[in-house]
C-alpha cells in the first residue's frame, strides 16, 4: 500500500466485532471513528446497556459516535474525511450524501451470498430454509439495501445442528479474514466489481416477536429449524391450555435435533414417548428437551411429565 486507509467503522452488534478488530490490527488501516448505535434500556430495570462495538471503540481508545439518525452525522464525517467507510450490521440504511464522501466509497460486509437474503434477516434465512451453505458477501454499497457490486464472496457449510449463534460466529470470522485483503486489492485496481443478479434476488424482513409463534400446521422440521434461527430471540413459543381457566404461554427452549417420525397425537398436543415428551405438530414430532411455561422457572421434558401428568397423553 502506498499510504495508510483512513476508514470511519460503522457497526452495532457482535458479528462486527470481529471484522473491526481485525481493521484494527491491520498497520495499512487507521480507524479515525467508530459509529454505533445509541445505547439501549434492557431489562426489567431498563439499564442503559452499550453495543459490543462500542466496547471495541473505547477499549482502542477510537474516536466514538452514536447518532440516533446516521444523516444526522454527515458533516463528522466530512470533518473527518475519511477514504474509506466499513459497514458491518450498522442497523441503518446509509444515505447518498455520506456514500459519496469517502474517496474509495463505502465498503458493506452481508451475512449471506447475495444476492440472495437482502435485509435484516440474512442470518436467520439460509437456517429457516434448511439450506446446505451460507456466506459473507463484501460489496461496494449503493443507496438500495443491499443492492451494491460485489466484490467478494465467501462460503461456508451448514448442517442441521447450526443456530443463530453458531452461523453468526462463522461468518463473523470468515468476514474478518476476507475483509482487509478484499479491500486492499480493491483499492490497487485489482478487483472487479460483480453486479448482483437481480433475478435471483430475494428479500428478508426484520425478524418481529410473533414470528416464534408456532403454527401445529407445519412440520416437526420446519419448527426445528425455527426454534435454531430464533435461538436468541423470539424463541418459539405456543398457548396452551393447562387447566379449563388457565391459557398459559410455552416456550421451547431446547429440542432434541432429530425428527421423531410419525403421528401419536393430534397436533399441539405432548405426549409421552420412551420416557420422553414429544410434541405432535402437523408432520412428524418434536422431542422436547425443556422448556418454559410463562411465570414459571424453566423445566426438562421430564419435569413438565411428571408435573403435569393429566396434560400429557
Amino acid at each position: 500500500m502506498e499510504k495508510i486507509i483512513k476508514t470511519i467503522f460503522m457497526g452495532t452488534p457482535e458479528f462486527a466485532v470481529k471484522p473491526l478488530l481485525s481493521l484494527l490490527a491491520d498497520p495499512d488501516f487507521r480507524i479515525e471513528a467508530v459509529f454505533t448505535n445509541p445505547d439501549e434500556p434492557v431489562g426489567r430495570k431498563q439499564a442503559l446497556s452499550s453495543s459490543p462495538i462500542k466496547k471495541v471503540a473505547l477499549d482502542n481508545k477510537r474516536p466514538l459516535y452514536q447518532p440516533a439518525k446516521i444523516k444526522e452525522a454527515v458533516d463528522i464525517i466530512k470533518g473527518i474525511a475519511p477514504d474509506l467507510i466499513v459497514v458491518v450490521a450498522y442497523g441503518h440504511l446509509i444515505p447518498q450524501s455520506i456514500l459519496d464522501i469517502p474517496k474509495y466509497g463505502c465498503i458493506n460486509v452481508h451475512g449471506s451470498l447475495l444476492p440472495k437474503y437482502r435485509g435484516a434477516a440474512c442470518l436467520q434465512a439460509p437456517i429457516l430454509n434448511g439450506d446446505k451453505t451460507s456466506g459473507v458477501t463484501i460489496i461496494k454499497m449503493e443507496a438500495g439495501l443491499d443492492t451494491g457490486p460485489i466484490l467478494k464472496q465467501a462460503k461456508v457449510d451448514l448442517d442441521f445442528t447450526e443456530n443463530i449463534i453458531t452461523l453468526g460466529d462463522k461468518l463473523s470470522a470468515l468476514s474478518a479474514k476476507i475483509l482487509a485483503p478484499t479491500i486492499k486489492n480493491y483499492i490497487a485496481g485489482d478487483l472487479k466489481e460483480q453486479p448482483q443478479n437481480e433475478a435471483d434476488a430475494t428479500d428478508v424482513k426484520m425478524i418481529k416477536k410473533t414470528d416464534g409463534q408456532i403454527d401445529f400446521t407445519k412440520s416437526a422440521q420446519k419448527i426445528e429449524r425455527m426454534a435454531r434461527a430464533f435461538y436468541v430471540w423470539p424463541g418459539i413459543f405456543f398457548n396452551f391450555s393447562l387447566t379449563e381457566k388457565q391459557n398459559k404461554k410455552i416456550k421451547i427452549l431446547e429440542l432434541e435435533p432429530k425428527i421423531l417420525a410419525g403421528k401419536f397425537a393430534e397436533p399441539g398436543q405432548f405426549f409421552k414417548y420412551n420416557n420422553q415428551l414429544g410434541l405432535q405438530c402437523g408432520q412428524d414430532v418434536l422431542i422436547i428437551l425443556s422448556l418454559q411455561i410463562e411465570g414459571k422457572s424453566a423445566s426438562s421434558g421430564q419435569e413438565f411429565i411428571n408435573g403435569y401428568r393429566a396434560l400429557i397423553k
